[in-house]
């Protein structure tokens, strides 16, 4: 199974999560047929009562819901709210449960988000069911309509259906249910595909990001919340900026959820400031988003293309291929940036030295987590 570019398609960016949730939960209120969810993060809180009490409005009127959930990401849910899933007819199932076995397979997590809803609509992003998206983290979505939420659903329907997933909702499940390959109208159209990893055993969601950064021409945009670069992408950025690509990096500041992450990082700023990239640290608020752009190719979605998610994770993205839509995600960029901290060279390497010590701290503890296998 192997992501296919398909025309017909329509995309719609949602910044924000005030735009995204409410587009999700009407969504899911019009389900007809099947609803169908992947969550890497899932607490018990606000937002997850709301998700449920919509869940099971679906269910009371005849449509089946299936929900995956990671096995260490969702462990925030309590009990009470999974009686409450299963006593309201959804089909519940975890992915790789916390177990005895090899340490290897503990750290393989599933780190996709996707709702699918009817086989016809589908949204994906970096959202998960926690209150710290209703208020404390900017986060952004794509809503698609077209032939790619088939592919969004077969995904969804192979992994629900592995040996790597427990509970009690029945694998064969997903074995009647059907997916539209109708082309959206709107906008003539737009190009997109769907792309996944699955660790080091499948990396297509690298290689095409590699290959983007590697052959643009003009711009190279990158959002992530979690800026621990490989050392070929590390490289490859500094290339296109020396050819003359405008290269930027929209990434957290102060406010983080793993400081330590972002201290990791920041270990990379000077060659890369050195060699021309320009490196922004959000202000207003946690920015969990994963988006990037690279000339009028765009990528969103679970993947932040670190060593974590690239060698342990399950990702999958949702990549456009259009003028159109690239310029609302440019727009979505220069107004982030406007909200950002540029890091200039000259300032950062007179930073002090506590800074410096952080810095190697936490970059020696990621150096040993990456050769983890």
């Amino acid at each position: 199974m192997h992501g296919m570019w398909r025309d017909g398609n329509h995309f719609q960016l949602l910044p924000e999560a005030a735009r995204f949730l409410p587009a999700m939960f009407e969504a899911v209120d019009g389900a007809r047929q099947s609803v169908l969810i992947e969550l890497y993060l899932m607490e018990s809180g606000r937002l997850a009562t709301a998700m449920i009490e919509v869940l099971q409005r679906a269910v009371e009127r005849g449509v089946s819901v299936l929900l995956l959930l990671d096995g260490y990401g969702a462990m925030g849910l309590e009990a009470s709210d999974r009686r409450r899933l299963e006593a309201g007819g959804v089909a519940v199932r975890w992915f790789n449960p916390l177990g005895l076995h090899s340490l290897a397979r503990n750290l393989t997590r599933d780190h996709r988000k996707l709702v699918v809803v009817d086989g016809e609509l589908a949204f994906t992003g970096g959202f998960g069911v926690v209150d710290e998206f209703l208020d404390a983290w900017y986060e952004v979505a794509v809503r698609i309509e077209g032939p790619v939420v088939a592919d969004w659903a077969r995904l969804f329907c192979a992994l629900w259906d592995s040996p790597m997933t427990r509970g009690a909702g029945a694998p064969e499940l997903v074995h009647g249910l059907g997916v539209t390959t109708a082309s959206h109208n709107d906008y003539s159209g737009m190009r997109g595909r769907v792309v996944w990893g699955q660790g080091y055993r499948y990396q297509a969601i690298r290689h095409s990001l590699q290959r983007q950064v590697s052959g643009a021409k003009r711009r190279i945009w990158i959002c992530t919340p979690y800026f621990v670069p490989t050392l070929s992408l590390r490289r490859r950025l500094v290339r296109a900026a020396r050819r003359g690509v405008e290269v930027c990096l929209l990434l957290p500041g102060e406010s983080h959820d793993h400081p330590g992450v972002r201290y990791a990082g920041q270990r990379f700023y000077g060659r890369l400031l050195r060699a021309g990239v320009r490196i922004f640290e959000f202000q207003p608020s946690f920015i969990h988003a994963k988006f990037t752009l690279a000339d009028d190719w765009v990528s969103l979605g679970s993947c932040n293309f670190d060593h974590w998610s690239l060698q342990w994770n399950l990702e999958a993205n949702q990549e456009v291929a259009d003028p159109r839509f690239a310029e609302e995600v440019a727009a979505l960029f220069q107004r982030n940036f406007a909200a950002s901290h540029e890091i200039h060279h000259e300032l950062w390497m007179r930073r002090p030295r506590w800074q410096r010590l952080k810095e190697w701290l936490f970059g020696t503890l990621d150096g040993l987590l990456t050769r983890l296998r």
